[in-house]
């Protein structure tokens, strides 16, 4: 492993040798939330709403991959992360549209301490939207579907 080097895009070098074969992936994902309301993106790749996120690079802290993430797709920067949880298991599975077969271990925060303005759109996102957060869209990308379970239970109880 001595030709991987810290901050370069892992996935896309294990893809290099691997193909769409199926990889463990980890990723680092936020929800953005304020005043009763989550920023949510509409995804480029399978048009479903997610959190803000994506794979942890070699070298990187997992919340250093999140707040990264977040600003790549929002242009939101990132403050103090809470912990929602470690998310895993047979329903982490997933094929990408393009073919790529991913099992993900999924770290998710949640981030009220933030700075900036979103942007329209970015490479990945077609949209951001701020939703009330006890009614959130139906069309949740299915990697993410067990952190919104999570973070909808979260906000029930949140302060």
């Amino acid at each position: 492993m001595r030709d991987i080097e810290p901050d370069m895009d892992y996935i896309k070098y294990i893809r290099g040798k691997v193909g769409r074969d199926m990889i463990i992936v980890a990723g680092a994902g936020v929800f953005i939330y304020k005043d009763g309301k989550v920023l949510l993106q509409k995804r480029r790749d399978n048009q479903c709403w997610a959190l803000h996120g994506g794979c942890i690079n070699i070298g990187e802290t997992v919340e250093e991959a999140a707040k990264r993430e977040l600003y790549e797709e929002t242009g939101l920067i990132a403050g103090k992360l809470e912990l929602l949880g470690v998310f895993s298991g047979k329903d982490m599975i997933y094929t990408y549209p393009n073919g790529d077969q991913v099992c993900v271990v999924g770290i998710t925060y949640i981030c009220r301490d933030f700075k900036g303005d979103p942007l329209p759109d970015t490479d990945e996102t077609l949209e951001l939207k701020w939703f009330d957060a006890n009614d959130m869209p139906q069309n949740i990308s299915p990697p993410d579907r067990k952190a919104f379970e999570a973070f909808a239970d979260w906000v029930k109880n949140a302060v």
